[in-house]
């Protein structure tokens, strides 16, 4: 019998643990359960723990909306099936257990924390250290891009300017990772894995958004300090 017949999985809300607070509403944690040769693992939903960030809620009409729990479904179901279709005839536990922890990862929410750091050291040699630290505690609670959009607006040309050039030197290329994204996907599912980006065209079409809206960085460059991060995610 081929090794495809041994593996199944399930997406399940465990019952057994206390009801968690989702953005306003409780819920039982999502989990998934991945069985092959009849030996089973059990392990947390990535996807339920990374969207369950407070950044990934707004309120609106006096009610919160944020992702819904079927849609964390629908993308975990796509992961699971990828890296069980990709293992095989190969596959083992300890192999899946590998790759779910890579190709589950967000780009964007991994980057946005040292994306973050750089803001709050950029604003400190400014001489903004009160603003340094509004942005570092606040910002924790949004996404850290639309904080960058609003900047636009707020600051000076030349100091906005030199933020962003700035931080193609000093930061992860965070913020054209995030627009390129935001291009294709629909709020509040904002995110773009380690699967999806290394799926076949993906970083074509990332060299395109970027050579129009980033026409004065090295498009090559930023690619590859984006394989420099998978290479470390790797090990």
């Amino acid at each position: 019998m081929s090794k495809a017949y041994k593996v199944s999985y399930n997406i399940y809300y465990n019952d057994r643990l206390k009801e968690t607070h989702f953005h306003g509403k409780m819920t039982y944690p999502l989990y998934v359960r991945v069985t092959f040769d009849r030996q089973p693992i059990y392990f947390k939903s990535y996807y339920f723990d990374l969207f369950s960030k407070p950044r990934y809620v707004i309120f609106m009409n006096g009610k919160m909306h944020g992702p819904k729990l079927t849609d964390i479904i629908e993308i975990e179901t796509q992961l699971l099936e990828f890296i069980i279709d990709k293992n095989l005839p190969e596959f083992s536990l300890d192999i899946f257990k590998k790759d779910y922890a890579y190709y589950s990862k967000d780009l964007c929410d991994i980057m946005e924390e040292k994306f973050l750091e750089y803001l709050f050291i950029f604003f400190q040699d400014e001489g903004m250290a009160d603003l340094a630290t509004t942005i570092q505690q606040g910002a924790k609670l949004r996404i850290v891009y639309n904080v960058v959009r609003d900047m636009k607006k707020a600051l000076n040309p030349t100091l906005y300017k030199k933020l962003i050039e700035n931080s193609f030197y000093h930061a992860p290329p965070y913020l054209p990772l995030f627009g390129f994204m935001q291009q294709t996907k629909r709020w509040p599912m904002l995110s773009l894995s380690v699967m999806e980006w290394e799926k076949h065209g993906t970083k074509e079409a990332f060299r395109t958004y970027f050579q129009q809206y980033y026409r004065d960085q090295d498009s090559a460059e930023v690619v590859m300090n984006i394989e420099n991060w998978l290479r470390y995610l790797k090990k």
